[in-house]
């Protein structure tokens, strides 16, 4: 990966911080990396993130560490800011419904407080 960055990712309030703060060394790291990757490449691997097919502009950042999987939600602000905000354990198939409505509530939140 090159330094140059494709994307600016900004935390809004403190809801990714907090989810963040409960994960073990390990899993950060992986976020942290996942995070890198986004920012800096053009194209980024569905691996890793992707539009959630049915919602308003809701993306998943995803990340695996073993058999444990982690999302955390985000969005565009203008063209190349990534908005991070909610995240979760996924412990099933499909990700939970309440987790996308809550992460669409803190967009409509994040674009009510700009204006």
């Amino acid at each position: 990966m090159g330094d140059a960055k494709k994307r600016e990712i900004v935390y809004y309030k403190q809801y990714y911080l907090i989810f963040f703060g409960r994960l073990s060394p390990e899993v950060q790291k992986k976020f942290n990396w996942t995070l890198q990757l986004i920012s800096q490449l053009e194209r980024i691997p569905t691996r890793y993130f992707e539009h959630i097919t049915g919602s308003n502009g809701l993306y998943e950042i995803r990340v695996e560490v073993g058999s444990n999987i982690y999302r955390v939600f985000s969005f565009f602000d203008k063209e190349k800011l990534v908005i991070v905000i909610n995240g979760f354990q996924k412990k099933s198939q499909k990700t939970p419904r309440r987790e996308i409505i809550l992460a669409q509530k803190i967009k409509k939140l994040y674009f009510d407080e700009k204006e």
